[in-house]
């Protein structure tokens, strides 16, 4: 039983300013496997009084300095791996290899890619007799959802301390405790007091405080379109800068060539991975509605190879997070049968023999019409929509038909097909055959956010720019 009850403020673990303790629940045994403390927002406005403070000096620090205290991060994330994989799996069930692998691989990852990009930046730049400057926007507001949730903290926090930032970090209530171990890290790793500051709590008690705070600067989110939205109306009379990350609906154009069937088994297996639970999930496939019977076969088998169970076992996918996630995705799985998609695999209810627990049968529906409930929303669980398309010009249509733009792929062997295509779809990611790079720029068109994360890129919203004229 994890007992996280205290925040970390100014460099410590102190007592929240109202005791106000809940339960956290492991979603593969519906158990409670630890507690957290929800704050309010007098604990927020002691943790930005302490960025606030931190500030002055951290943004003054030495290029060097800040690779010194990323580097230190790094060997400690290397000491705790095992304890930030058990708690992924405990607090969000996924899968033990997928927790150690891509869930603290990711956390690592950028990591390493922080201080790689550190190394080099330039926060000078001379154009004619006038000298640009990037400087740290400020404290930072960070408020981080739980799907994956290290990769959200990583792709925030480290960009922000190598700009110079501070910060205020508020990880989901749902899945907190890798976040503690994390603050943990931060602390061990000797990251000055204020610098980095963790509070917990829910999005009416700890989130609206953060996104309203006039001594925060910037606010960084990750989560639902619905609360993006509420964030930047209560974040707009500070005239702060609002980072989004937000919600996908993601086409995958499967091309009419001799890899179809791969392609689709291939497509389909990718679509189940983290149980569904990832904004770039591929979760619109296109294919040519002459092929549609053989990617019906052929999404079935593979589906049907996605086993569900026990995360600490060997199963290709764990639970769902919560109770409340595995009501919302059957009500559209009983949405899409009602509206007359094909059900090929899976549907409604829990796997057999896995009655504990948050578990949901991997499914596909096809001929799938664009204007379907299944097609429009953003279902966040493992179930994969399959759509035809006429030719590749109708495919794009579909594809750009949604009010999200946040990821895409296309797969299959015709490359040149392929990157032609890959122009034409209007998101902020295009997977080509599975493409994936650390250093690609990640972050959305349309109603799936602004900004963007990752590599380089994600230094550069934490930037200001100063123009110095007459420098020389």
């Amino acid at each position: 039983m994890r007992e996280c009850t205290k925040f970390y403020l100014d460099g410590q673990w102190v007592d929240p300013v109202e005791e106000n303790t809940v339960a956290v629940e492991n979603p593969a045994s519906e158990q409670t496997i630890g507690h957290i403390s929800f704050g309010t927002k007098a604990d927020v406005d002691k943790a930005v009084t302490a960025a606030r403070r931190a500030f002055d000096s951290w943004s003054q620090t030495s290029r060097e300095h800040r690779l010194s205290v990323l580097r230190a991060i790094q060997a400690e994330i290397d000491n705790r791996k095992e304890e930030l994989a058990t708690a992924v799996s405990d607090e969000m069930g996924a899968p033990m290899s997928l927790a150690s692998g891509p869930h603290v691989g990711l956390l690592a990852g950028h990591c390493q890619k922080a201080i790689e990009i550190l190394e080099n930046f330039a926060f000078e730049r001379r154009d004619g007799a006038t000298l640009h400057v990037w400087e740290p926007v400020g404290v930072v507001g960070m408020i981080t959802p739980w799907n994956w949730p290290l990769n959200q903290i990583a792709c925030k926090v480290f960009p922000a301390l190598a700009t110079g930032c501070t910060m205020v970090l508020k990880p989901s209530e749902i899945a907190p405790f890798n976040a503690y171990i994390f603050a943990e890290i931060v602390d061990a790793a000797g990251v000055p007091a204020g610098v980095f500051n963790l509070v917990n709590g829910d999005g009416p008690g700890v989130g609206e405080a953060i996104s309203g705070h006039p001594d925060i600067d910037m606010v960084s989110f990750t989560g639902s379109t619905r609360a993006g939205i509420a964030i930047a109306q209560n974040a707009a009379p500070t005239v702060k800068r609002v980072v989004q990350e937000l919600g996908g609906k993601s086409p995958n154009i499967v091309l009419d060539d001799s890899a179809f069937a791969k392609s689709v088994a291939r497509s389909t297996v990718a679509m189940m991975g983290n149980s569904g639970q990832t904004c770039t999930a591929p979760s619109r496939m296109l294919v040519p509605h002459k092929r549609m019977d053989e990617a019906k076969a052929v999404a079935r088998e593979a589906a049907d190879g996605v086993i569900p169970g026990d995360p600490k076992g060997n199963a290709a996918i764990g639970p769902v997070v919560s109770k409340t996630q595995w009501d919302k995705i059957q009500g559209l799985i009983e949405k899409g049968i009602e509206e007359g998609a094909t059900l090929v695999a899976g549907g409604p209810g829990k796997p057999e023999g896995l009655e504990t627990g948050h578990y949901v049968r991997p499914t596909v529906f096809a001929d799938v019409d664009n204007d379907m409930t299944i097609a429009r929303e953003e279902i966040f669980g493992p179930v994969l929509c399959i759509l035809g398309y006429e030719d590749y010009d109708d495919a794009i249509r579909i594809a750009n038909d949604t009010e999200y733009g946040l990821a895409s792929a296309i797969t299959g062997e015709d490359v040149e097909t392929a990157r032609a295509l890959a122009k034409r779809i209007r998101a902020g990611r295009v997977a080509i055959n599975g493409g994936y790079d650390m250093n690609a720029a990640f972050g959305g068109y349309k109603k799936s956010g602004n900004g963007r994360e990752w590599g380089e890129w994600g230094f550069h919203d934490f930037l200001e720019v100063k123009a110095v004229m007459g420098h020389s």
